[in-house]
């Protein structure tokens, strides 16, 4: 009889586990944000705040594994990813996150919601800029530019930057080689949705950035805030002014091959797609479901007047010359993208909207 005992104590564990394990949470929407100041609520907002008191995101989930822990709306399904800033830490904890088997992110969407610095020429601060194409500007060679060969007039047109795509010999070499072309490129179809989702939304202004945006030379800066497609160069170097501005056009045309136009930078969206992608290849989440919207803090480069050098030093977070209004402008434009896809999720989970925008 002991045998036959053991067998059927053996037999009957696969049934206990199965009525203890809990079911994965099914997620409509992963928010990511970047940073916060101090606490998710209550005091001085990073991108983070807003999100977690608007979008009523109160239930606190443990998250060792990543940056910070994880907060969740049970009702609607949406769920807050604070990775940390920098490439690194997103990288990290977006991989954390798909692969937590508390969660069901198959059919989850994807927004990540920051601020970032725009190119005066395409935008305005406090705009709102959805993008396409992500570009990574850290992967590649660099030579300090007062090294760069200079001597002729065919070197002084070729060397127009001391940084070098990886695996070539000189700034935008072609062709592209798979290991220098570090992009990321979104659904169109979804983004183009996304866009004529929210391209009238009222964005906020104030006194201050109306100053601060006719320091700048061109009808685009001189603009109050609005809604733009636009390209995202993602670089932990938090690099400003001019010269590199001219940079970093140039090298999102040459790695885009023509097709995107530099806009505005941000710091954590190319180590967010690579993690997202990888999840993809092992069905963890469909990559056709990102999203990546960055809004204006500030402006990538110097006002007339004034070095980059000293532009620079006042670039610094909490006292960019948009902070609040692009803390605000993120959410008042990421919500509505978020809020339909909740409100129409028995359309959305198994067919993505906007398949026919444009």
């Amino acid at each position: 009889m002991r045998p036959l005992s053991l067998l059927l104590l053996f037999a009957a564990i696969p049934c206990v586990f199965a009525q203890t394990t809990p079911k994965p949470i099914e997620i409509k929407v992963v928010v990511l944000n970047m940073f916060e100041i101090g606490a998710d609520t209550g005091d001085a907002p990073g991108e983070y705040q807003y999100w977690v008191e608007r979008e009523h995101l109160d239930t606190v989930l443990p998250f060792p594994q990543g940056y910070h822990d994880l907060r969740l709306n049970p009702r609607t399904g949406v769920l807050g990813l604070l990775t940390g800033m920098g490439t690194a830490r997103a990288t990290a904890s977006v991989m954390a996150l798909g692969l937590d088997p508390r969660f069901d992110l198959t059919h989850a969407y994807f927004l990540v919601a920051g601020i970032g610095g725009i190119d005066p020429a395409a935008g305005s601060l406090g705009s709102a800029v959805w993008s396409e194409w992500i570009v990574d500007g850290d992967l590649g060679y660099e030579i300090d530019p007062r090294e760069v060969p200079h001597d002729t007039p065919e070197q002084r047109a070729l060397w127009t930057t001391g940084y070098v795509p990886l695996r070539r010999n000189t700034p935008y070499e072609q062709p592209l080689t798979p290991e220098s072309n570090a992009v990321f490129h979104l659904n169109p179809s979804l983004v183009g949705w996304a866009f004529n989702l929210t391209k009238d939304i009222a964005l906020p202004d104030t006194p201050e950035m109306k100053e601060r945006r006719m320091q700048y030379a061109g009808d685009m800066a001189h603009r109050p805030p609005f809604v733009i497609k636009g390209e995202n160069l993602s670089a932990s170097t938090f690099w400003h002014g001019k010269l590199m501005n001219q940079w970093a056009r140039d090298w999102v045309k040459y790695m885009t091959a023509g097709q995107g136009t530099y806009v505005i930078c941000g710091m954590e969206d190319t180590g967010t797609l690579q993690s997202l992608t990888f999840l993809a290849n092992a069905h963890k989440v469909d990559l056709n479901r990102v999203l990546v919207l960055r809004t204006a803090s500030n402006y990538d480069q110097q006002r007339i007047g004034i070095s980059a050098a000293e532009s620079l030093a006042e670039t610094k977070i909490g006292h960019y010359s948009a902070f609040l209004p692009a803390l605000d402008s993120a959410y008042r434009v990421g919500h509505v993208v978020v809020d339909s896809i909740v409100d129409h999720w028995a359309e959305d989970r198994d067919h993505l909207p906007g398949s026919v925008s444009k």
